[in-house]
């Protein structure tokens, strides 16, 4: 599985509309059949900073993903709405998608 994830710093003014403006991408990104998720959080400690987790199921699915027209699209505009060069982790990982943290469950159930 690709697994990414990639720091999103927006413009100020901008960042109140950021998950807006990327719904359109981030609907047809997990429409690709080699999606495995794509989610999206904002940092507790930048207001003007999202997260996006994201995974594909091998390489394939990242290259059909970055060749994809609504990729091409969101790279085209998203330059005037960034501060800055958004920072990214790529890497091969086993595994199928989200599992189980072994060290922590929930009490009393």
């Amino acid at each position: 599985m690709i697994f990414i994830v990639v720091k999103f710093t927006v413009r100020p003014e901008r960042s109140d509309e950021w998950l807006t403006l990327v719904d359109d991408f981030t609907q047809a990104t997990r429409q690709e059949p080699g999606n495995v998720f794509y989610e999206w959080s904002k940092s507790v400690d930048n207001p003007h900073q999202f997260v996006l987790v994201e995974a594909f199921k091998d390489a394939r699915a990242g290259e059909e993903h970055v060749n994809s027209e609504h990729f091409k699209t969101a790279m085209a505009w998203m330059p005037d709405v960034i501060a800055k060069t958004p920072e990214i982790i790529n890497v091969e990982v086993p595994g199928t998608g989200w599992g189980p943290m072994a060290e922590l469950t929930p009490s009393g159930g």
